[in-house]
């Protein structure tokens, strides 16, 4: 049921019924409800990443966002008058915001275990109590079913050169090498293991997703990386002008065509 206009308004003088109106939608926004601010994560820990991971060139707006508080409480246009441009962008921004906000990401957006930008991935095995999974197959044992988890990275970050510089003079001399410290093995509670959004196993050991690598020399082992666009939606481009134009360009296209066979 549509709400009706106070009587004392409709006897008020055009002008003045206007005026009226437009301080009760100042007053609206006075007491609008304050944005919840959500908690940077190990994945996305400041602006720069977040607009980095959204794509579209945002991240060339990083210098004009001065905080994790900013990002997410600035308008439209307060957006507009930081100099972010075109309203297109400042669009996205707002709508990439507010999922980030409501618990809605990208892939890797729930990882825990991230170190300079980097997050490891490992296929493992933990129990299962599904009836699929009580035979064992040649890819897994009884009971067991495969999971891709993060674990603290260990293999999946790339190699320090300050470190890696000492063995290979020792090797160009001649002299035997330091025996390499095996790392260990990955120890973690089966209880605590959730599935990652966003990737899935492949041919039994490989780890697909968007941006997922594999490493080079671990079976089963990927990492995640930050980097431009891995987030992003991407727009859409016309076909023949469009919908509005699509019949106009395609008979002018034929009549053309025609003009050329002739």
């Amino acid at each position: 049921m549509a709400l009706k206009r106070p009587s004392m308004l409709l006897n008020l003088p055009q002008p003045t019924r206007i005026f009226t109106c437009l301080q009760c939608r100042s007053l609206h926004r006075l007491h609008a409800p304050t944005q919840r601010i959500p908690k940077p994560t190990p994945f996305v820990p400041d602006v720069q990443t977040f607009l980095t991971l959204i794509g579209r060139k945002l991240s060339a707006h990083s210098a004009k966002i001065p905080s994790w508080e900013a990002l997410f409480s600035l308008s439209g246009q307060q957006l507009r008058e930081a100099g972010v441009e075109p309203a297109r962008a400042r669009r996205y921004l707002m709508w990439w915001r507010e999922r980030f906000r409501n618990g809605i990401t990208g892939v890797g957006g729930d990882l825990k275990e991230v170190k300079d930008g980097i997050a490891e991935l490992r296929v493992m095995e933990v129990p299962s109590s599904r009836p699929m999974d009580r035979e064992a197959t040649l890819t897994k044992g009884a009971g067991m079913r495969k999971v891709v988890v993060n674990v603290p990275a260990t293999v999946a970050l790339p190699p320090d050169p300050a470190k890696a510089a000492p063995e290979a003079e020792e090797g160009r001399e001649g002299e035997p090498a330091p025996a390499r410290a095996v790392a260990p093995p990955v120890s973690f509670n089966a209880k605590d293991v959730h599935a990652i959004n966003g990737v899935k196993i492949v041919q039994a050991n490989n780890i697909a997703g968007t941006g997922v690598e594999p490493v080079k020399g671990h079976q089963g082992v990927a990492r995640l990386k930050v980097k431009e666009g891995l987030w992003e939606q991407r727009r859409g481009h016309k076909v023949d002008g469009g919908e509005r134009r699509r019949a106009e360009v395609r008979y002018k296209r034929r009549v053309q065509e025609k003009k050329m066979a002739r």
